[in-house]
């Protein structure tokens, strides 16, 4: 779902398609199983792409939502939807062939194909994903996450300590401290230890301690840190509820500085607990326009507002800040919303990149070879797709190895893992953070560096993420190539395997969408382009041969309620 439509979380196709099927039928659902009956005619999906795609107002936003709603109707049938797809791929390769630069196929996703690629692979290699390579990406997202957690992270700017990212390092020297604190709750037999630093603002021990607590569970089935307070335990019946902020939070020439542990005098080996929210009236979770102004956030009080992972944003009126108090405003401004200009990266940053990157190395060559091994985990598909994209090569007399090896590339590498790379929460329920998010985003520019053959020389001004991984890229570069290499002697893969692999598919996800609502939301395209799509239909000599136009019109009687004869 976050492949097909990224961002989009109450999509008509999320609906429960059972209701309907126990539901009186209707005009409209009679229709669209006229029209679901055209879309599994091959003349008929190829002519209405096609046609779609010649249209001026079809924007890049149409062509993905297109690609994707076919993706959910075809999802039962992928062996017809491979067979779609094949037929897309040799006219865009036949297209392309033509350019200067033919190199430059599938790097964007600028036609319905690309993004029906994309999310083909998504379905084909979601199983791969699951029981095999998951888990070393999963293991990767972790092993960032624990470092960038032992050093201290402002939680207004997000720069941290341990970071892989200029923009994201936190520069100034701040002094900290380990805290190891005993953890107790009504619900746990015996009390828990979570290691968190004395610097940390409250609602970053509050996410800390709920990781200790809920290290098994999926992330949207944990409590908020919005849900809870966060008590301290001391003496005999002392019970203390810290703040971010409150009445004993100090100012610093008209900075508010956000309540750490050290700013209550938390010690070594303090008792905490983690409570229901007491305090309703401390609206930090707010994050709803108020009526009187349009789009800015505001608090009940002039409190931060606190987003998922106990990052705070600063509100509209707001001079809060936690470990670096900035000099004046604009400068607070860029550093917590843009990216620092890029300069030469001063020596000493560069040695505590370094120094982050040797720590999760294993990880990140891990889940690299994982990623880049040609076993018998593989799926089908893709020894299906490279062997497609050679065999193309040569009937089209290419001769250049980089050519096809930068499709390949754009087709597996780019397309699918770069995005997993840098969302590993579209696979994962676990809490991404903007710190956690930079040095991903440093991760995949490294693998998207490894699938290209160009040579980048480096110097001293280059981009520190060119300069952290360069020693290791020449062996990155080899993989990639190995890994190309492997596949195609692969034994090919026969039509009744690929038949084979595709029916599995195919049973695996049926019902998993409303396809009649994915049906609908297609069908809103053959209203707004009706007059070109039968003109098109008319024309084709196949089409005109089976009567497409007609049954198309047919579709539109059956909607309106119409008898089919006399329509």
């Amino acid at each position: 779902m976050k492949v097909f439509f990224p961002g989009v979380s109450d999509h008509p196709i999320l609906n429960d398609p059972k209701v309907r099927i126990n539901g009186p039928r209707t005009n409209y659902d009679a229709a669209m199983l006229q029209f679901e009956q055209l879309i599994n005619n091959k003349c008929f999906i190829l002519t209405f792409i096609e046609t779609l795609e010649a249209q001026k107002s079809f924007n890049i936003r149409d062509k993905v939502n297109v690609a994707s709603l076919l993706m959910v109707v075809l999802m039962g049938k992928m062996e017809y939807a491979t067979d779609i797809l094949r037929s897309l791929l040799l006219r865009l390769i036949d297209k392309s062939v033509g350019t200067k630069h033919p190199q430059l196929m599938l790097r964007r996703t600028e036609s319905v194909v690309e993004k029906m690629l994309t999310n083909w692979m998504a379905l084909c290699m979601y199983n791969y994903l699951k029981d095999y390579a998951g888990s070393s990406l999963f293991l990767l997202f972790k092993a960032i996450k624990h470092q960038i957690e032992k050093g201290p992270v402002d939680a207004i700017t997000h720069d941290a300590r341990y970071s892989l990212s200029e923009e994201r390092l936190l520069r100034e020297q701040i002094e900290h401290g380990m805290v190891t604190l005993h953890v107790v709750q009504d619900d746990l037999d015996e009390k828990i230890q979570c290691k968190v630093l004395d610097c940390d603002t409250i609602s970053q021990v509050k996410s800390k301690i709920l990781d200790a607590l809920y290290k098994n569970t999926p992330f949207s089935m944990r409590p908020s840190i919005h849900e809870v307070d966060l008590e301290w335990r001391h003496g005999r019946g002392g019970h203390l509820t810290l703040q971010d902020e409150d009445l004993t939070t100090k100012s610093v020439c008209g900075w508010k500085k956000l309540n750490t542990l050290a700013h209550y005098g938390v010690k070594e080996s303090a008792v905490m607990s983690l409570i229901p929210r007491q305090n309703d009236s401390y609206n930090a979770n707010c994050k709803q326009p108020c009526q009187n102004c349009t789009g800015t956030y505001f608090t009940n009080s002039l409190s931060p507002i606190i987003t998922a992972n106990g990052d705070i944003e600063a509100g509209s009126n707001l001079r809060i800040y936690h470990l670096v108090r900035p000099i004046d405003e604009h400068h607070y401004q860029n550093n917590k919303t843009s990216e620092r200009t890029h300069k030469a990266i001063p020596e000493i940053f560069l040695t505590r990149l370094l120094s982050t990157k040797g720590t999760i190395q294993k990880f990140v060559d891990d889940f690299f070879t994982t990623i880049l091994t040609a076993n018998e985990a593989l799926p089908p598909a893709v020894k299906w797709l490279f062997d497609l994209l050679d065999d193309a090569a040569r009937r089209h007399g290419i001769l250049d190895p980089e050519v096809v090896h930068a499709w390949k590339s754009n087709s597996l590498p780019l397309r699918f893992w770069v995005n997993f790379i840098k969302n590993p929460d579209f696979i994962f329920d676990i809490n991404k953070t903007t710190t956690v998010d930079s040095c991903l985003s440093v991760i995949a520019q490294t693998f998207m560096d490894s699938c290209s053959t160009t040579e980048h020389r480096l110097g001293k001004d280059s981009p520190s993420n060119k300069l952290l991984f360069a020693k290791d890229i020449p062996h990155y570069r080899e993989m990639v190539a190995h890994f190309y290499c492997d596949v195609q002697i692969l034994p090919q893969i026969t039509d009744q395997e690929m038949s084979t692999a595709m029916q599995q598919l195919s049973v695996s996800q049926t019902g998993e969408f409303d396809t009649v609502s994915a049906l609908k939301e297609l069908y809103i395209y053959v209203t707004k382009y009706s007059e070109q799509i039968l003109d098109a239909l008319e024309t084709d000599p196949y089409c005109k041969k089976m009567h497409l136009a007609h049954k198309l019109e047919n579709v539109a009687c059956t909607l309106e309620g119409e008898e089919t004869s006399t329509c």
